[in-house]
């Protein structure tokens, strides 16, 4: 959560040396509308938005967040902020430009609403060994000084444990792409894991960088581009904050244990962007600052690149698989956030471990026949600690689709202490590509699988 780590942001020292990156068809600063995609990437979600003056926003990419926290989460977010974040078209908009409007209003009773809004999709990560990059070219809200005191726009990412959580930060993990309060020509980046306070990841500071004054121009007088490039294809990894190309800060993974990072980062992640008024970091707003400016955003990208493949868009026309053989785990065509390593099972060979909440494993070309499946069986162990579980998910076509089963599982005695356990699925016929997906409410690893299997 954003919020726990203000009070020490401020903090973050001052002066750090921004490398000059040369500039690629990333957005720069004199982009229109979202660019497009560069050479060697592969651009894998979007928003641009190019709804009507006054329209909503895609419910299908976004989700509203409502109120003063999260459902059963900290008050205020847990920064201390004042607003009342909305749906409201008078909060959160399109403006017919081509942008994002997202605008703090102050009432004549003194009280203040805003907007803040975050991605559906979790699972945005670094296929393993690759790279992940997410933009977006955006104006801060273009005030300055008296007037913009307490106002605290930001974009930045949450790991997917957190959502239905809401009391699991800073170990699952925060990477801020761009943070500014009371108007300051300077951006923060950060990534927040570890344990608050305190910690191995300095909360509630976190391992932030910053940057004075944005390229060319101020950061609140243009649009600048904001980007942060999480790059699994360094040993140690990397995570690296830019503005419009020019690099200003990396942390990587060995300022941490392995723990700590694997913790903060062995997921996907999930993206928002808002405007805060008040909180700890900022400070409260007061009778001198200005209503209704908003933060513009012309869009946001998500790009990948290098190592595995990511989800394929459509279900393979042919299968080389047969659903009703055994498949082992570790046969899969692409994966993310998962290990092999040597199996005790019966049979040798190698099982999959290190799963935790996220990760996932595909495999093309299953194929089920003209008479529908409807139980799947996994061969399974695990030494997660108590209160420790989650649950192993069939997925098909897309890593995103609702699952059409799945069953639970915790502490089977050992890594290596294997069970066959069986789950019911709906009735699938033909060939498609499968992916096991594992998902639990908290971040450690719960289980190894050593292989699956489909009946009738």
């Amino acid at each position: 959560m954003r919020s726990l780590k203000a009070l020490g942001a401020a903090a973050i020292a001052a002066g750090v040396v921004a490398v000059a990156i040369p500039l690629t068809s990333f957005g720069q600063a004199s982009q229109a509308s979202e660019p497009g995609t560069p050479a060697g990437w592969t651009k894998v979600w979007s928003d641009d938005f190019t709804g009507a003056a006054g329209s909503r926003i895609n419910t299908n990419n976004w989700i509203y967040d409502i109120g003063h926290s999260y459902p059963g989460g900290a008050a205020n977010w847990g920064t201390g902020e004042i607003a009342y974040h909305s749906d409201s078209t008078q909060n959160v908009y399109q403006d017919g430009n081509g942008n994002l409007a997202i605008k703090p209003i102050r009432d004549s009773a003194g009280n203040w609403t805003s907007g803040r809004i975050e991605t559906t999709r979790t699972d945005f990560q670094p296929p393993s060994g690759g790279v992940l990059r997410v933009e977006s070219r955006l104006q801060m809200p273009n005030v300055t000084g008296a007037a913009a005191q307490g106002i605290w726009p930001a974009f930045w990412m949450l790991g997917e444990p957190f959502r239905g959580n809401y009391w699991n930060w800073p170990g699952i993990g925060e990477i801020d792409i761009m943070e500014n309060v009371n108007g300051a020509n300077q951006v923060w980046g950060t990534l927040h894991c570890g344990t608050s306070p305190g910690g191995p990841c300095n909360e509630t500071t976190g391992l932030g960088g910053t940057i004075q004054g944005c390229p060319g121009s101020t950061c609140q007088s243009s649009f600048h581009t904001y980007a942060m490039e999480w790059d699994r294809s360094t040993s140690p990894q990397q995570i690296r904050f830019y503005v419009d190309n020019t690099l200003y800060h990396t942390v990587r993974s060995d300022q941490v244990d392995a723990t700590t990072w694997n913790n903060a980062t062995n997921h996907g992640f999930f993206i928002i962007l808002n405007v805060a008024v008040g909180g700890g970091w900022p400070g409260n707003p007061t009778s001198a600052t200005a209503s209704g400016v908003p933060m513009l955003v012309d869009y946001v990208a998500v790009y990948s690149k290098g190592g595995g493949t990511t989800e394929p868009t459509d279900p393979p026309t042919s299968g080389n698989r047969d659903a009703y053989s055994t498949i082992q785990a570790e046969s899969y065509d692409a994966q993310s956030g998962t290990q092999t390593e040597a199996t005790t099972d019966t049979g040798g060979g190698q099982d999959v471990g290190y799963l935790a909440n996220g990760d996932w494993l595909r495999y093309d070309g299953v194929n089920f026949g003209s008479s529908a499946a409807h139980t799947f069986s996994a061969r399974v162990a695990s030494g997660a600690a108590a209160g420790v579980s989650g649950l192993v998910e069939v997925r098909l076509d897309n890593v995103n689709n609702a699952p059409i089963g799945s069953f639970s599982v915790a502490n089977t005695g050992g890594w290596q202490s294997w069970r066959t356990v069986p789950g019911s699925i709906s009735g699938v016929t033909g060939t498609h590509t499968v992916f096991l997906r594992f998902t639990s409410g908290q971040p450690a690893d719960f289980v190894n699988v050593n292989w699956f299997t489909f009946s009738r």
